[in-house]
């Protein structure tokens, strides 16, 4: 490991927490694709999958936010254990209904439930956020870890979703996603040290984080951005299929998140300095240009070229986001910010892999890569409308003393 790397892990219990993490935050990569791959299996339906797909996303971009809102009022083992329960017995319902051949209405109201996941990854980060405070190098290192840990699920997530349920048995992927889950959250909880204390109830307003303009622009280019990915994910098994060769995905698919993760290891040893929002856009333009080579992958070991390539610009740019959360977002509701991003993302998800699902049933996964084409043009339309307000931070943090000047980081700079 890396020097800086290292260092950030000089502090007691870090290791713990991110090793919990790592297993909390599998389903992210595996959950979604292992229902793709499931309903396809056990249906031959890519439109059903796609609309399940997209109702988990969209669930969790419902439940997510709230239940982080809980978390920064209450703590994280108070609430995240009982949305655990949740979660579990959703997922439980929609395979043993899915196994069964029960009707599209019940796969899709357990599906809605099962939106009810904890953002592990936002739960992780704000335990970074909260040993680093006042350390930009080292929070900075911290993220990009992140980051790392999330593309390294990515990698494997898939491999083990998409190969269980294809030489196992389809209810597989889905089945050890929950069961990370539940190891996951059961063990971070745990770990009492490390969790960031909730604030008085008096520090905290009644007002979203989803109020900071900053953030706006964030979410909304990050529905775009998920957009991508979502399609990306449901077309390139069907691409596979297509080409015979249906479990080679997960490989593809592997690749995809090891450009993003050699990427993020790259950049969290970098101290760059100047404008982040200005990183932050032109890594939101590098993400829509690299879905144009897409369209002309004819098989997939040019495509797992393409998508390597395509992956490099994913890490840094989500590295850069949440240092721009960080400094746009009042301190009392940092893990709801974070969350809000990643809702943007599973917002994007459902529309993109819904869309797609539509479009390979219609014209096949060839035309389909237009998808994420469009969405990658969205999402660098909407950061260039909203890169202004992302170079104004927010100005003071609420659940501060008033005469604390909380230093915001726009990359190496100090803006008061």
């Amino acid at each position: 490991m890396a020097s800086p790397y290292r260092a950030i892990f000089a502090a007691p219990g870090t290791l713990a927490f991110t090793a919990a993490g790592f297993f909390g935050r599998m389903p992210l990569s595996m959950m979604g694709i292992g229902i793709v791959t499931m309903i396809s299996q056990l249906t031959g339906r890519y439109g059903l999958a796609g609309a399940l797909s997209a109702t988990l996303a969209l669930s969790a971009a419902v439940l997510g936010p709230q239940v982080s809102r809980l978390v920064d009022r209450h703590g994280q083992r108070r609430v995240m254990r009982p949305a655990l329960l949740v979660s579990v017995a959703a997922v439980s319902g929609l395979l043993v209904c899915a196994q069964q051949g029960a009707p599209d209405w019940t796969l899709f109201a357990f599906t809605a439930c099962a939106g009810c996941i904890p953002a592990v990854g936002a739960m992780t980060r704000a335990r970074w956020a909260e040993i680093y405070r006042g350390s930009p190098r080292e929070l900075h290192t911290a993220y990009a870890f992140e980051s790392i840990a999330d593309e390294v699920c990515f990698i494997v997530g898939p491999i083990i979703s998409i190969g269980l349920s294809t030489i196992w048995f389809p209810e597989a992927g889905p089945l050890i996603a929950t069961a990370f889950l539940v190891v996951g959250v059961v063990w971070l909880t745990a770990q009492r040290a490390t969790e960031p204390v909730p604030h008085p109830r008096e520090q905290h307003t009644s007002g979203s984080a989803l109020r900071s303009p900053g953030l706006q622009v964030l979410v909304a280019t990050f529905v775009a951005t998920g957009a991508i990915f979502g399609a990306v994910d449901v077309v390139t098994v069907a691409f596979a299929e297509e080409q015979g060769h249906k479990a080679a995905a997960s490989l593809v698919l592997a690749v995809y998140a090891l450009g993003s993760c050699l990427a993020g290891a790259v950049f969290g040893l970098l101290h760059l300095k100047g404008e982040a929002s200005r990183r932050w856009v032109l890594g939101v333009c590098a993400m829509a240009v690299s879905m144009i080579p897409l369209q002309l992958a004819g098989n997939l070991p040019i495509l797992a070229v393409a998508l390597f390539v395509a992956g490099l610009a994913i890490a840094p740019t989500m590295v850069t986001t949440m240092a721009l959360v960080e400094a746009h977002v009042p301190r009392t509701k940092l893990t709801e910010g974070m969350t809000w991003t990643g809702t943007g993302l599973a917002v994007g998800v459902a529309l993109g892999s819904s869309a797609a699902g539509w479009v390979v049933d219609a014209h096949g996964a060839g035309a389909a890569y237009a998808v994420p084409a469009v969405a990658g043009a969205l999402a660098a339309v909407v950061a260039f409308l909203g890169y202004r307000r992302l170079r104004r931070p927010v100005p003071t943090r609420e659940g501060q003393d008033d005469g604390h000047i909380q230093d915001q980081h726009q990359g190496g700079e100090r803006v008061a």
